[in-house]
């Protein structure tokens, strides 16, 4: 069994991992090799509704529009709000290529 510290090794490696991919064909390939397919789908769903609340929307709306749960839209506003900003970093580059 690992230690912490070489769990956060791992961590650190897959974090490298993502930023060594160039484009979505690899992104895909690497994810599906990585991910079920309902996993990712569930990441997709989950990037979907930070969109969807970025631009306004209400939680009842996001959670009409996605079939997600009250509670995993209010979970995902949290974090769109929280102080990682890993979700507004990636809605404003996807923004700048143009997937508004």
């Amino acid at each position: 069994m690992g230690t912490d510290m070489g769990r956060a090794g791992e961590t650190e490696r897959l974090m490298e991992a993502f930023c060594l991919l160039e484009t979505p064909d690899e992104a895909r390939a690497f994810l599906l090799d990585l991910l079920s397919k309902r996993e990712i789908q569930d990441l997709a769903q989950r990037l979907e509704m930070a969109r969807l609340l970025d631009s306004g929307s209400s939680y009842t709306a996001v959670s009409e529009a996605t079939g997600a749960s009250s509670t995993t839209v209010s979970r995902v506003s949290k974090c769109l709000n929280g102080p990682e900003g890993g979700y507004r970093l990636v809605l404003g580059r996807l923004k700048g290529k143009g997937f508004a």
